[in-house]
């Protein structure tokens, strides 16, 4: 796509144009309050048929913005897992919609009670730069499912694939059902301050507080995915050179550039040396060059590579032991980050403070897993925790460390399960989505209760009396 296209298209979401789309959407929405369930069957299929017509356009933009992404790496991680989203919600749709029947206190009776799930309204979705597909249409999904209008903020630091989602949503929905915009911080600014019914940002956790503040004005609910440093613990019983490489692939997709990606390593200290040599051996048949490779993604800008280099810098400088796991260097011009291992280190190294968001793995050893588990609880809540094991030392983390997902023997996986919900706890998130839970995140769970014709609430009434009297001490027994 040309650069004049993208930048007329970004430019064409003024922060006036913004009241303009959601009071159209509001409008919209008060007319077709509540969906059949073939209007949504119908709003999911046009979003698949969109992500399918422009299969190649979404590799070659993701790749561009990047400066190179792998075109496999977003065929599994982005669009398998966009279709594989959609499928779920068609097929589970009627079920999800169902009125769930609620029991009733005995004196109710014969009344009934149900929950009944009802569309919010609008909802507003702010898409980061590192999966801009998978984490525009993930949350719309379910969203669209629940019978709501959505819009949905792309990233300026994903122009491309900015630009064309926002045509593909164009082909493919009236603009008072789903919409795009694209724009700087200010419209990312306006965007959040919108009234929406629902809000869900994804991103870091200083701006995730921002959001948050500017959603509190308008009392809009939010949803917050935020990161943070997730751990991975290998225990003393799982072979290293394996857990090395389910470590490194979770670690390395993407660049590193994965909000659960595995952050450091907890591993027992005999076998530290053993598990670097093997993170080494894990890197190279992954990735047998780096600078060439069209494997291996890029860091997305100058600002983030910049950054990883500090961060690798400032720990030599403070004591840290760097572990090249590549022969290959840094390609700054390409922005080809050679992956490294980091030994020694110390909590106020940056590296140990901030979530990496790269190819840099700090590797800290532990003597018995009572010692992984306090180094973790030490911490604020990440957004995911990885536990390479069984046994006593398994049930432990599991029952002791507070996380917002898991996966046992393997990274990033329980992610890819539709059926499980995905969010994060404390500081690395608030609320929940995927699946059934994103369509009760994004609906009002509206409880009924149908008195029967026959009722006793006349007993209750007043004037007060014996009768009265005599019911309320039955009750009350």
């Amino acid at each position: 796509m040309a650069a004049e296209s993208i930048q007329s298209l970004i430019a064409a979401t003024g922060v006036e144009d913004l009241e303009r789309r959601f009071e159209a959407q509001r409008r919209a929405f008060a007319g077709e309050a509540y969906p059949t369930p073939e209007r949504r069957r119908d709003r999911l299929d046009r979003l698949e048929q969109a992500l399918r017509r422009h299969e190649a356009d979404i590799r070659r933009a993701i790749a561009e913005d990047f400066g190179h992404r792998s075109h496999d790496e977003t065929l599994l991680f982005e669009q398998f897992m966009c279709i594989e989203g959609i499928r779920h919600a068609r097929s589970e749709l009627r079920k999800w919609m169902r009125p769930r029947r609620r029991g009733v206190a005995w004196w109710s009776l014969p009344g009934r009670a149900v929950v009944t799930h009802q569309p919010l309204g609008v909802i507003g979705i702010v898409v980061p730069w590192n999966y801009p597909l998978s984490l525009a249409v993930g949350p719309s999904i379910p969203a669209l499912a629940a019978g709501n209008r959505v819009m949905v903020k792309m990233s300026e630091y994903t122009p491309r694939i900015g630009a064309l989602f926002e045509q593909m949503i164009a082909e493919a929905f009236e603009p008072t059902e789903m919409t795009v915009v694209n724009g700087g911080v200010e419209v990312a600014r306006r965007f959040t301050s919108l009234p929406f019914d629902h809000l869900l940002f994804t991103g870091s956790t200083p701006v995730g507080r921002e959001v948050m503040k500017s959603a509190a004005e308008n009392l809009t609910p939010v949803t917050l995915e935020l990161g943070g440093k997730s751990p991975v613990i290998v225990g003393g019983d799982f072979d290293v050179a394996e857990a090395a490489r389910r470590i490194m692939h979770g670690k390395l997709a993407n660049g590193g550039q994965t909000c659960i990606a595995p952050d450091y390593a907890l591993v027992p200290a005999a076998s530290v040396d053993a598990f670097i040599a093997a993170c080494r051996d894990a890197t190279l048949r992954l990735y047998p060059a780096l600078v060439d490779n069209l494997d291996y993604t890029s860091i997305i800008n100058d600002r983030h590579f910049g950054r990883l280099a500090g961060y690798v810098e400032e720990a030599r400088l403070k004591g840290a032991t760097v572990h090249k796991l590549h022969p290959d260097e840094s390609d700054a011009a390409r922005r080809r980050f050679s992956p490294v291992a980091l030994t020694a280190v110390s909590a106020d190294m940056r590296v140990m403070r901030e979530e990496i968001f790269g190819p840099i793995l700090p590797v800290v050893p532990y003597g018995e897993v009572g010692e992984a588990i306090a180094f973790v609880r030490e911490r604020s809540h990440p957004l995911a925790l990885y536990y390479f094991g069984g046994g006593e030392g398994r049930k432990r983390v599991l029952r002791e460390t507070i996380s917002g997902g898991v996966t046992v023997n393997n990274t990033l996986l329980h992610f890819a399960q539709e059926d499980l919900p995905f969010g994060g706890v404390g500081p690395s998130g608030i609320g929940a989505y995927h699946g059934s839970e994103g369509f009760r995140t994004f609906s009002q769970a509206k409880p009924i209760y149908y008195d029967s014709r026959l009722s006793g609430s006349a007993l209750l009434r007043p004037p007060y009396g014996k009768l009265f009297q005599l019911v309320t001490r039955l009750l009350h027994r």
